[in-house]
């Protein structure tokens, strides 16, 4: 992929710092609406409320912000030097946020709409099943975002290899840099000694026209012709 212009890059980050941090505070808020539902008489209208506003958030802003955040990210990682596959920390972000997003949209999503439906016809919804899942999807985000900071554990293979085949690159152009700067040195050396021979010369023969000329206007026979 074609590097980012720096407006660009710019963009894609702000996007993408402010959509993990809504992601985990979606997290929260489910969490604390599921624990709502739980605490609540069964079939009451406080658990309906409760599950029912979960639905609102899965459907209307958990979908979006995850998928804003995997694709993002993707487009930061490929668009920028730290690689996809460069770093290890960004190799185990990319996937831990894809399988977060599948889990999202193929898994918690379907039991939130179930749950609400089936507390809004009076029925008993499995509370472990509200509460579970925003507790792992916060934890993972929280992690998500330490490492996002901390960046630890180093290149992978494929990022050594990049690295050490980049160094190799300015060290050349280095090494081929330093052997022009020389040649033209030598160049501007021999063109300075050039003229100055040149300078000698004319100097010399200026001074043997002036002497020829001193000697002729003190030649007796001269003065007398």
């Amino acid at each position: 992929m074609k590097p980012l212009s720096r407006p660009v890059r710019r963009a894609a980050l702000v996007v993408h710092v402010v959509v993990s941090v809504a992601w985990p505070g979606i997290s929260l808020c489910l969490l604390a609406l599921g624990v709502a539902g739980a605490l609540s008489p069964p079939s009451s209208d406080e658990a309906a409320a409760a599950y029912g506003s979960m639905r609102v958030f899965a459907d209307w802003l958990l979908a979006p912000i995850a998928l804003t955040s995997l694709l993002s990210g993707l487009v930061l990682s490929l668009g920028t030097p730290w690689g996809l596959a460069r770093y290890r920390w960004v190799y185990a972000k990319f996937w831990l946020t894809l399988a977060a997003t599948l889990m999202t949209l193929l898994a918690f999503r379907p039991a939130v709409q179930d749950a609400a439906a089936l507390s809004a016809e009076g029925g008993t919804v499995r509370a472990a099943g509200m509460i579970a899942p925003p507790v792992v999807s916060l934890t993972l985000y929280v992690f998500l975002t330490a490492i996002s900071v901390l960046k630890p554990w180093g290149p992978t293979r494929r990022g050594r290899r990049l690295r050490e085949a980049a160094r190799g690159a300015r060290a050349a152009r280095g090494a081929g840099g330093a052997r022009t700067a020389r040649g033209a040195r030598t160049a501007h050396v021999a063109r300075e000694r050039e003229d100055g021979r040149a300078v000698t010369r004319e100097k010399a023969g200026a001074e043997d026209r002036a002497y020829d000329r001193n000697s002729v206007e003190a030649d007796p026979a001269h003065q007398t012709a």
